[in-house]
């Protein structure tokens, strides 16, 4: 098959790692730029143009989009979703993920447990909003914040109202959620692919910081999910639609909860605490969808 990575830097280890995975299983891969990607949108012969060629031998794509780049790459993604390229994430999977108020609404409309959530538009709404969630501590959250960033325990009352009213102060979307104590500063990554947990770990902060994001410091290790815990994995990605995702679970008193759903998990944690071949896995599934679905015309699966 020809296999094209779509992301910005082929340096990145989740991006090598990818293209190593389809050569070893005896793939053509291409790491290309989606922003440098432009499209030809007519009604009979829509195209994907790069660098001055029509990329129409492709037979399955894998999306990298960054945050920052997600309505651009996903119009991409689009694209090649309309001339019947396979996608491991599709164009919607990856929207409905990187809006996390979306996300969140979407998953409570399936039954998937969750931290308690509110989110509101005014400042003069705030003592409503905290109590939504039972009051402090409690997290505040950047609707377009990653990796950590832009997510904010607030302990006191007070603190909450300064956090809150400074964010929406410069005019940022915020989320407001219970604080999980029972977690301990610990969550848990699940990286689903074709709807099965194919790896998973337990990443926990640093002394003193509640976020456990590796990017922030945080350790990694091996772990058993529980059925519970390995069934909210699975229905959380499939409620948003994709094939390969990266589901970050909390341990409450009440069960497993789901924190967030990313569409471009990272490997290098993944495969550096379990040991597992991820990569291949990715490639396993792209070659079963590829074959199970029919052939366009002018490429052969």
């Amino acid at each position: 098959m020809n296999i094209v990575i779509l992301s910005r830097n082929a340096s990145l280890y989740s991006t090598r790692r990818l293209k190593e995975a389809c050569k070893e299983r005896g793939h053509t891969v291409r790491v290309i730029d989606y922003l440098r990607c432009y499209m030809d949108i007519t009604t009979e012969s829509p195209k994907v143009i790069y660098q001055g060629q029509v990329l129409n031998d492709v037979n399955a794509i894998i999306p990298r989009i960054g945050t920052s780049n997600t309505f651009y790459g996903t119009a991409v993604v689009r694209q090649f979703e309309m001339v019947r390229v396979f996608s491991a994430n599709s164009s919607l999977g990856i929207s409905r993920s990187r809006d996390k108020l979306r996300c969140l609404q979407l998953l409570s409309r399936k039954g998937v447990g969750m931290p308690v959530t509110g989110f509101a538009h005014s400042t003069k709404d705030v003592e409503g909003l905290m109590n939504i969630v039972g009051g402090a501590p409690l997290v505040v959250k950047l609707l377009e914040g990653t990796q950590g960033i832009g997510v904010v325990l607030t302990e006191t009352k007070k603190s909450a109202e300064c956090v809150i009213e400074a964010f929406r102060g410069l005019n940022a979307n915020i989320l407001v959620q219970e604080f999980i104590k029972e977690a301990g500063g610990s969550d848990l990554r699940c990286f689903v692919v074709g709807g099965k947990v194919v790896a998973a770990m337990m990443r926990s902060g640093q002394p003193g910081e509640f976020r456990s994001n590796v990017h922030r410091g945080g350790s990694t290790k091996k772990i058993k999910l529980s059925p519970a815990e390995r069934e909210l994995a699975v229905k959380a990605a499939r409620e948003m639609g994709l094939g390969v995702a990266g589901v970050d679970l909390l341990r409450s008193e009440r069960g497993p909860v789901v924190m967030e759903v990313n569409s471009s998990p990272g490997l290098e944690g993944i495969e550096g605490a379990t040991e597992v071949d991820v990569a291949g896995k990715i490639v396993e599934y792209i070659e079963k969808g590829v074959a199970e679905r029919p052939t366009r015309r002018g490429v052969s699966a």
